[in-house]
């Protein structure tokens, strides 16, 4: 049986051909993302509620809150995927529904990085400054910036929703994809546009959306181990272990998809013919990403027989809590014995 798939991800439509692999890729993509569509819902919606209703609103919270906002999106759109993977890339739902839910898809990488470098500095400024952190670092601030991100995000993915449309091919089937027909009076001329796009769409996710909130993270983490000068506190501090357990769950399930989704935009016919066969288990592993945030968040928050006596919601309320040792005595109490340690 030969099948067409056809995985919108992140700015891209991915499409290859292959008669001996595409019944085993097609049960496998549609269990994979079933199961994170389930766990995802349940788990970023239980997120949702206990950082939004449950716990005072503090920086931290208001942060994961908004990355739990940007995963629980991203579920939304996974049954519309499935159904357009069991069609064999068709897509039934029509013109605003196409913009929207991919809308949505591109929406999930930048937020969720962003977020996540925002939360890593904000516990290295606790660190470095304490003092200025217990004065100034206020929700009202972190507010702002998570809106700023939000609108900044909007404008990143615009672009590519201007192309994004419904186009019916020569069998009457619908497909959601990016049309140039507008852009470019001949052929040839939309091939040009096309590849261009493409290009600037995946620098733009590699760079922007990958490669420059990851060093920065790594240099948070680098500037939080040099002032506090024992790595057993970064170690032992919850939020510090959560923050890690995300970043590196981000890393883990994105970096495949961000390495492969460059080479398809950037590499020439062989290169293609190489990595085509990768492309549709990068991007469920990418998906997989946001349903993992809120296991880590318990798993990390307390050992494995405390979770079965406790209920979910207070495991989740626990692991996202303010680390006590940035409150406002033990902070000062750190930052003198970090200032008393240097020459």
């Amino acid at each position: 049986m030969e099948a067409n798939f056809s995985i919108p991800q992140n700015g891209s439509e991915v499409v290859f051909y292959d008669p001996t692999s595409s019944r085993v890729i097609w049960i496998f993509l549609v269990v994979v993302l079933s199961i994170t569509f389930v766990l995802g819902v349940l788990g970023n919606g239980l997120v949702i509620y206990v950082a939004g209703f449950r716990m005072a609103h503090t920086v931290t919270t208001i942060c994961y809150l908004n990355l739990a906002l940007a995963d629980f999106s991203y579920m939304s759109s996974l049954p519309f995927q499935i159904i357009s993977i069991v069609m064999n890339g068709e897509w039934l739902f029509g013109w605003f529904l196409c913009k929207f839910v991919h809308m949505i898809i591109n929406m999930n990488l930048f937020l969720s990085i962003f977020l996540i470098t925002f939360i890593a500095m904000d516990r290295c400024i606790c660190v470095l400054h304490p003092v200025w952190a217990q004065n100034h670092r206020t929700v009202n601030l972190a507010r702002k910036v998570i809106v700023g991100t939000w609108t900044l995000v909007l404008l990143l993915i615009f672009p590519h929703l201007m192309f994004l449309t419904t186009v019916r091919d020569e069998r009457g089937k619908v497909h959601c994809i990016s049309n140039f027909e507008s852009w470019a009076a001949t052929t040839e001329e939309q091939v040009k546009v096309s590849m261009t796009v493409s290009l600037i769409s995946a620098v733009t996710c590699f760079i922007i959306g990958f490669s420059i909130p990851m060093i920065f993270i790594v240099i948070c983490y680098g500037l939080m181990a040099a002032k506090i000068g024992r790595r057993g506190f970064v170690n032992s501090s919850r939020p510090l272990r959560v923050l890690t357990a995300v970043a590196l769950s981000f890393f883990v399930c994105w970096f495949p998809f961000q390495v492969i989704f460059l080479l398809v935009n950037t590499g020439n016919t062989e290169t293609l013919n190489n990595i085509h066969m990768w492309v549709n288990p990068a991007s469920t592993l990418a998906s997989l990403n946001s349903c993992l945030n809120p296991i880590l968040y318990v798993f990390l928050g307390q050992q494995f027989r405390e979770r079965l006596i406790h209920s979910l919601s207070a495991s989740l309320e626990r692991a996202l809590r303010e680390d006590s040792a940035l409150n406002s005595d033990k902070v000062r109490n750190l930052s003198l014995q970090t200032e008393d340690s240097e020459p």
